[in-house]
């Protein structure tokens, strides 16, 4: 019998080669991963998340059958930083990568999410922006950016007309006498599209990822697909706009007199309606493109749904969709990323995995938790040295918790954010003396009193400043040192 077991064993061996990607699965427990990735997208721009506005279709469905996350947090309010951060395992003060680099030079051979694939017989490639990537000149160039290429088997860049796409446009931006022509670079312009989705960054983005599905559906693939809608200039083709007009109809968040008067300085974000000289109807009117950005994108993540779908993949595919940062869109008069207010420094995230029931988790979550989640969930070996956390057990209760506070950062502005469960605390320069903000967020969930000054908080505020500094120290005692 024994001499059976052996030559049986021998005979598996001898076998494995030939195993399709199925039997394979079978055995080995092994997943897909489509790692979907919006630029700029704040949670409150979909309808899953509660907007009544702009209809997301597409990724509520995706919504519907995953987990729904409430309360996850970028590592870094824009996008350089945050996505080296996600890809590479290590908060930004860990790496140093505080800007619009790759991490590589930073970790060495230490291998990024996807390379950690990669080197586990995955086939790995992105589609579009996953690394920084500039927009729109990267888009128009087709460039890499500042991308890794050890991540990737193949990667494939999606060029576009982006501000320049023939149209109807309007720069919203330092235009108060409307006398600017649509300009390029990181400004409030909206475009108002003649071509179709296929013309457009994100229409050639969605063709080839369902290319690639269609393609390596016998043998397991990690495969990234970076839309780069609703980031700046708001290009769409004119049917995204139709719900949205006439813009007049836009309604923009509630001003508040006086909401600057009690945050410091580096506290009032880098774009506001004041120094963008944006009246009420250009406002308005930039709602209105955004809304119309998100729409198309999300008609793009349907396409690749579908295309998993056909391909019979979705029960052998874990789905992640979320966005680099969040983004103003009015609130407190400020408008796009780098603040560490909840609209910036949060992120949508969802994520599908075949077999878990659908649900809505509200307990603190970061984007850094998505690598060593995401490959403890298809069997790869965890690394110790991964600066994020198996945030797992969610999927199957989403009420446990696995962190008492969530972590983000603005570099630019040399602020911090630990976000609680009740308080959102602010900290601008590590010494503090930038200034410091300190949110009730059951009292007050949109922030508009700073209780950092106050008698009373005295104590929540010194609890955070030695919390800030040892995470700070935690975060810099790292192997990268070593």
């Amino acid at each position: 019998m024994l001499q059976l077991l052996k030559r049986l064993a021998i005979c598996l061996v001898c076998l494995w080669p030939t195993l399709t990607f199925a039997e394979a699965q079978s055995e080995q427990k092994q997943y897909n991963v489509l790692f979907i990735i919006s630029d700029d997208l704040t949670s409150t721009a979909l309808s899953c998340y509660g907007n009544k506005v702009c209809k997301t279709p597409n990724i509520d469905a995706l919504a519907a059958r995953g987990t729904r996350f409430t309360r996850a947090y970028c590592q870094g309010t824009y996008c350089g930083p945050s996505r080296a951060s996600f890809m590479s395992g290590y908060y930004p003060h860990a790496t140093g990568v505080l800007g619009y680099k790759s991490p590589r030079p930073q970790i060495g051979d230490r291998v990024t999410w996807a390379q950690h694939f990669k080197n586990h017989r995955y086939y790995t490639a992105r589609v579009s922006k996953i690394y920084h990537m500039g927009v729109p000149g990267g888009i128009e160039g087709g460039s890499d950016g500042a991308d890794d290429p050890a991540s990737w088997t193949e990667r494939f860049n999606s060029p576009g007309p982006e501000w320049k796409a023939p149209g109807t446009g309007e720069t919203l931006e330092g235009n108060p006498d409307g006398k600017k022509p649509v300009v390029g670079g990181n400004t409030f312009v909206v475009v108002e599209a003649d071509d179709g989705d296929e013309v457009h960054s994100d229409g050639k983005t969605s063709v080839k990822a369902v290319e690639l599905i269609h393609k390596h559906k016998e043998k397991p693939f990690w495969l990234g697909v970076g839309f780069v809608r609703p980031h700046v200039p708001f290009v769409a083709p004119r049917p995204y706009y139709d719900p949205f007009l006439p813009y007049s109809k836009m309604k923009l968040p509630e001003k508040v007199p006086g909401d600057w008067d009690d945050i410091p300085k580096p506290g009032i974000n880098y774009k506001t309606s004041r120094n963008m000289k944006m009246d009420l109807r250009r406002q308005r009117k930039a709602v209105g493109g955004y809304y119309a950005s998100v729409a198309f994108m999300d008609a793009q993540v349907g396409k690749v749904m579908t295309a998993l779908k056909d391909a019979g993949l979705e029960e052998k595919t874990i789905v992640i969709f979320t966005s680099d940062h969040g983004y103003h869109l009015g609130e407190h008069d400020f408008w796009a990323k780098v603040s560490l207010r909840e609209e910036s420094a949060s992120v949508p995230l969802i994520v599908c995995v075949p077999g878990k029931k659908p649900g809505v988790c509200h307990s603190l979550t970061e984007l850094l938790d998505l690598y060593p989640t995401i490959s403890g969930l298809c069997g790869l070996p965890a690394q110790a040295r991964l600066q994020g956390k198996d945030i797992s057990r969610m999927l199957d209760d989403p009420t446990h918790e696995v962190r008492d506070a969530a972590f983000s950062v603005a570099p630019a502005r040399r602020g911090f954010l630990l976000r609680e469960d009740r308080w959102a605390y602010i900290q601008y320069r590590e010494d503090a003396k930038g200034g410091m903000e300190l949110f009730d967020m059951n009292s007050d969930p949109k922030q508009y009193t700073n209780l950092a000054k106050t008698a009373e908080h005295a104590p929540t505020v010194k609890r955070f400043q030695s919390m800030l500094a040892a995470k700070l120290k935690d975060i810099r005692d790292n192997d990268l040192k070593r």
